[in-house]
Formats: structure tokens, C-alpha cells, sequence
């Protein structure tokens, strides 16, 4: 069994104002993102938000860790729950790509390009801890290389939504 879950707790910084509310032809990134994931898995939760179109978790062990934080949230999650991995995508990850799950093939794995896109067993939840409790750099990179996951790249660039330009230019390449 497979836990989705969206990566939503970041400043949106760049952005502006908050991203996961922005729409891409009339859906929320948000909605966009747990509609995504939800074909794939058996549930699908979203961390780092209090207010979600799906169940939600604070990031662990507290706000503020950046998407490891998140997903190790989602991690326990699925560790108290029975599930075998967590599937990850962040909030401005849109339009992911139909063969996702086939592209990452078995836990660990994730996309070179985006790292917090990707699949994780829940047996690096000890590794993700030490991380996070430890004074190393908290990177997505550096949790990846510690559980041995493997980078996959993809034929086309996975668009991640930063800036409102960035949706700007998204939007005109897949209006209807």
C-alpha cells in the first residue's frame, strides 16, 4: 500500500502570496496535486497546512524543516497506518507526468530534478530522523544519498510553479 502526500508547507516566498491557492485552469495547485497522487495511491494526505482538500499533518517534528520535514510527517503517518511507502510531490509540482509510479519503480527512488517528487519506504523513517535531529544540512539530496534512492530523470521537465510568472508561462502552454 502506497500514502500520498502533498508537501504543502513551505512560505511561498517567491511566489507572493500562497501558492497552493493559485489556479491553473480554474483548479487549485493544491486540488491539482492531491488529484494527482490520488490515482496512484490509496490515500492521499496533505502536510504542512492546517486546511486542505484532504486530511492533513503538521510537519515533523515541527513546522519550519523544510519538505523533509513533511515528509517525514507523512512517513510516521504511513509507519502508524500499515502502509509501504509514501509517494511525495510538492504543492507547485503540476502536471506530473501519467506513468509517475512506473517512471520511479520501487522505494527509494525520486526525480533528479525534483527531489521531493518520488517514492520512500517507510523503513527510512530512523534515517530521517537522525537527519533532522542532527546538525547536517537538512536537504532532500542528503536524505536521498543517506537511504540509497535512486535518482531517475524524465524525458520532459516536470514544471514547478515559484513565481507567478512561472504560472503565467505554464498557463498558456496547457490552456484548453
Amino acid at each position: 500500500m502506497i500514502l500520498g502526500a502533498v508537501l504543502a508547507g513551505g512560505l511561498s516566498s517567491r511566489f507572493g502570496s500562497d501558492k497552493a491557492l493559485a489556479e491553473l485552469n480554474g483548479h487549485t495547485l493544491i486540488a491539482l496535486a492531491v488529484h494527482a497522487l490520488s490515482g496512484w495511491c490509496e490515500h492521499v494526505v496533505v502536510v504542512g497546512r492546517e486546511t486542505a482538500p484532504a486530511p492533513t499533518l503538521p510537519d515533523w517534528p515541527r513546522p519550519g524543516m523544510g519538505p523533509l520535514g513533511g515528509l517525514a510527517a507523512a512517513l510516521h503517518h504511513a509507519l502508524d497506518e500499515g502502509y509501504e511507502a509514501v509517494l511525495t510531490c510538492g504543492v507547485d509540482a503540476a502536471l506530473l507526468p501519467d506513468d509517475l509510479p512506473e517512471l520511479l519503480g520501487s522505494a527509494p527512488a525520486f526525480l533528479a530534478a525534483q527531489p521531493v517528487i518520488g517514492l520512500w519506504p517507510v523503513s527510512a523513517v530512523p534515517q530521517l530522523e537522525a537527519l533532522l535531529q542532527s546538525d547536517e544540512r537538512h536537504s532532500m539530496y542528503g536524505f536521498a544519498d543517506r537511504v540509497g534512492a535512486r535518482r531517475v530523470e524524465t524525458a520532459l521537465p516536470i514544471p514547478n510553479i515559484n513565481t507567478p510568472g512561472d504560472l503565467s508561462a505554464l498557463t498558456k502552454r496547457v490552456s484548453p
